[in-house]
């Protein structure tokens, strides 16, 4: 039940972190609002936004790493949970297989008539 929780909070925090970095503005953007173009108007003036949306991004990113540690954490020790290895006989060395025998190259015969080389 805590762990469907801290699921649904890491998602959310994903989520809402891409949200929040496609809103916000480049380091270029505020050089337009200087000459003109209207962008200095927003809803919390030309820094507050900024400042807002930096901490908003900042504060989420903190969940979404606190939750992703959490995470790691509950898949660790979960009831049951069990490596790789501890199903493995390691009693008896296996051995390796033996190479496939190569069967013997063909002999030509030594018959110089039927040889085909011209003399």
């Amino acid at each position: 039940m805590l762990e469907t929780l801290v699921w649904v909070v890491h998602v959310g925090a994903a989520i809402g972190i891409i949200g929040l970095v496609l809103i916000q503005h480049g380091k270029g953007a505020d050089m337009g609002a200087a000459f003109g173009s209207g962008s200095a108007g927003g809803l919390f003036g030309a820094t507050g936004a900024a400042n807002f949306l930096s901490r908003s991004t900042a504060i989420l990113a903190a969940v979404f790493f606190s939750t992703s540690l959490l995470l790691t954490w509950y898949s660790g020790h979960k009831t049951g949970a069990s490596s790789v290895m501890q199903h493995a006989d390691l009693s008896a060395p296996v051995a390796p297989a033996a190479p496939a025998a190569v069967p013997p190259a063909p002999v030509p015969a030594s018959d110089s008539k039927s040889s085909g080389i011209p003399k």
